[in-house]
């Protein structure tokens, strides 16, 4: 079956439209095939993964991505992922950092002001310790958590609150978190501007940011403070609105101390778009963490009449983009490069009421078999 795929794939039969579709997949072929072009390196891999992943994936997975990264690979964690042993053997094989997805965030631990769950996220840190595993914190303060814990309160008990909660987690995890998305999610939706939110409303939509910050630094003050956002690629307005954020609070002496994509990448977006806002992100020196990375095939709202190959095509090549601007990063601005979530059923995007069970969003199918993204990721590695 391996060979008969190859030979289809060198035959053209993989149904690439345009140039910004390839992605660099060379060190995937099988060993026989030597001295080819980048585009019929790709073609050969991308049509493997179409003939069935079974008799690919010994091929796909002989490299374990943290081996050839010359800066941490992570993963999105959960605690109870950890009694999964294939979940568990497939992170170890190739993550050198976990993020927590959730239990780490207000929404878990904090019940009220003052009153802390800690199992959970405790559990997960002391996973990473047992397995040597860097640990990035995520997130200390959300536009979407919160508003219920701190309803009902004058000011003053609000912002103490709000300051007792960033001391009590970030002083908790010091020096076992390398760093901290300290704020997420800040931009609005569209990009015109910053969200309004509960934080905000109290003290101000740059002021929470810049607290928040501050008080981050003096309970942590070794790990490195990320400004974390999504659809930064995706959204040309928002990228520029986050990148002008990062600005007005440098200048104000905000000891913002790294920049985090999410990377929940649109397939759609046309090639360059990705490469343009690293580049300009990459602009301030300091560290830059794609920090969710993943690339949903669905076309949700959208008559979509392409092939499901025509679509990891796309996908590919724009993880393949999004992979090789990272790695041509200065080496001290690389600070990870993380997926959320390992296999496509541990996404969040196959949770929700509009899955049907097709969408391959990660680097792992089901089984823990390499998808097409493994290979854009390991080639741009490589």
């Amino acid at each position: 079956m391996q060979k008969i795929c190859v030979r289809q794939a060198l035959a053209g039969q993989t149904g690439f439209h345009t140039s910004s579709d390839l992605a660099p997949l060379g060190h995937l072929l099988p060993q026989g095939e030597k001295g080819l072009s980048r585009r019929a390196l790709l073609a050969s891999s991308l049509a493997l993964a179409a003939c069935g992943q079974t008799e690919a994936a010994p091929t796909l997975a002989a490299t374990p991505l943290k081996s050839i990264a010359p800066f941490p690979i992570g993963t999105a964690a959960m605690a109870g992922q950890f009694d999964d042993p294939a979940w568990v053997d497939l992170a170890l094989t190739h993550v050198s950092q976990l993020t927590p997805e959730w239990e780490m965030k207000m929404e878990y631990i904090l019940d009220r002001p003052g009153r802390y769950r800690w199992d959970a996220p405790d559990r997960i840190a002391d996973f990473c310790t047992a397995h040597e595993l860097r640990l990035h914190g995520h997130a200390l303060i959300w536009y979407s958590q919160g508003a219920d814990q701190f309803a009902g309160l004058d000011r003053p008990a609000f912002i103490t609150g709000f300051d007792d909660y960033i001391a009590a987690v970030a002083s908790r995890y010091r020096g076992r978190v390398v760093g901290w998305d300290v704020v997420n999610e800040a931009v609005a939706e569209d990009g015109n501007g910053l969200r309004d939110c509960h934080w905000s409303a109290v003290l101000g939509q740059d002021g929470y940011i810049a607290r928040a910050f501050e008080l981050a630094k003096s309970a942590d003050p070794d790990a490195i403070l990320f400004l974390n956002d999504y659809n930064l690629e995706n959204n040309p307005t928002k990228g520029a609105t986050f990148l002008r954020l990062v600005e007005r609070l440098l200048k104000a002496g905000v000891p913002v101390g790294g920049l985090g994509t999410q990377s929940h990448l649109d397939i759609e977006i046309p090639a360059g778009q990705t490469t343009a806002f690293i580049r300009e992100a990459a602009a301030f020196g300091l560290p830059i963490h794609v920090s969710e990375l993943d690339a949903s095939l669905r076309s949700d709202g959208r008559i979509d009449t392409r092939s499901r190959q025509t679509r990891l095509n796309q996908q590919t090549a724009r993880v393949a983009e999004l992979a090789e601007a990272f790695v041509a990063l200065p080496a001290a601005q690389r600070y990870g490069f993380t997926v959320w979530g390992l296999r496509d059923t541990d996404s969040w995007l196959r949770r929700d009421a509009r899955d049907d069970g097709k969408d391959s969003p990660l680097l792992f199918d089901a089984s823990g078999r390499p998808n097409p993204m493994f290979g854009a990721v390991s080639a741009a590695l490589s």
